[in-house]
């Protein structure tokens, strides 16, 4: 998945979500906390089984606060005729969704970014310096 889109979280929590997205995503998906940022992670159905496969595969010590948070928050969703999909309030206030909001196609899943936060977390990661070395890493 790849692209940004601008959208809005209307009166009654709903959001739409790109066709592309939605093609990549599939008819039901799901949307969770992300446990490294303060945004929310959106999940295909196989990503999904992928993810609670790898927590299955840690030792219940080692995973069980994130697993809490990861699954006890998440949302199984299948968008409307118009391709909406309901956030929990719990998800929008965690992620500090107001209004407009960016969805982002990130590699194996999307995310769910409020708009100001989105913007000033990719000016100051584009004015960083870091990106070269991000490359080198990466062998590009």
């Amino acid at each position: 998945m790849n692209g940004q889109y601008q959208h809005s979280v209307d009166a009654k929590g709903r959001l739409f979500i790109p066709a592309k997205l939605r093609e990549e995503l599939g008819e039901t998906f799901y949307v969770t906390i992300s446990i490294t940022d303060r945004c929310l992670t959106i999940y295909s159905e196989a990503g999904w089984k992928r993810l609670e496969e790898k927590f299955e595969s840690l030792p219940y010590s080692d995973a069980r606060r994130a697993a809490r948070l990861l699954f006890g928050n998440a949302a199984k969703c299948e968008p409307d005729a118009q391709g909406r999909i309901l956030l929990p309030q719990n998800l929008r206030d965690y992620a500090g969704l107001k209004k407009d909001v960016i969805v982002a196609g990130i590699s194996a899943r999307a995310e769910i970014w409020d708009m100001e936060t989105w913007t000033a977390m990719e000016t100051a990661d584009m004015e960083s310096g870091d990106m070269p070395s991000i490359a080198a890493a990466l062998g590009i």
